[in-house]
């Protein structure tokens, strides 16, 4: 067993045809998959608002923002994470929301346990990693913030 001084409470979150690796404390909450219509002539990537904490979040789909296809989750197994930004423009928007295809799973991880790979990314990718032998990608959170403040 890893010493929990020297690991880092991670979430795996199910995208389409990816997950993502994100540190635990950038989770602000997850919650079940409900929003509004995004409406008409809207970017591809918004699946809708999220009126979260007296707040409207945008909701993105990170597979179409990713240059893929947009999907709602199927057999009630979508939610959609809020994560705490971390841009210049945090005050703006302090808060996104993700789509999942499933529910986020909690994971400790040792820095020997994820490894920088090779491999295409996204422009809402910021790097592709394996972690204990799985392909993860770990976010550009800048792109994605970038998305929300473009919708505002």
């Amino acid at each position: 067993m890893k010493d929990n001084s020297q690991t880092l409470a991670c979430v795996l979150i199910p995208m389409n045809e990816r997950q993502l690796l994100l540190p635990n404390v950038s989770i602000a909450e997850v919650v079940d998959f409900a929003s509004t219509e995004a409406g008409a002539n809207t970017p591809d990537w918004l699946a809708g608002y999220l009126d979260w904490r007296g707040l409207k979040l945008p909701v993105i789909s990170y597979d179409a923002a990713n240059g893929g296809t947009f999907l709602v989750p199927g057999d009630n197994r979508g939610r959609i994470v809020v994560l705490n930004t971390i841009g210049e423009q945090h005050e703006r928007a302090p808060f996104l929301a993700l789509l999942t295809q499933g529910i986020p799973s909690q994971t400790r991880l040792a820095e020997d346990q994820v490894i920088q790979t090779d491999g295409e990314t996204g422009p809402a990718d910021l790097m592709k990693v394996e972690v204990d032998g799985d392909t993860a990608w770990i976010p550009n959170l800048e792109y994605l913030e970038s998305l929300v403040l473009a919708a505002q």
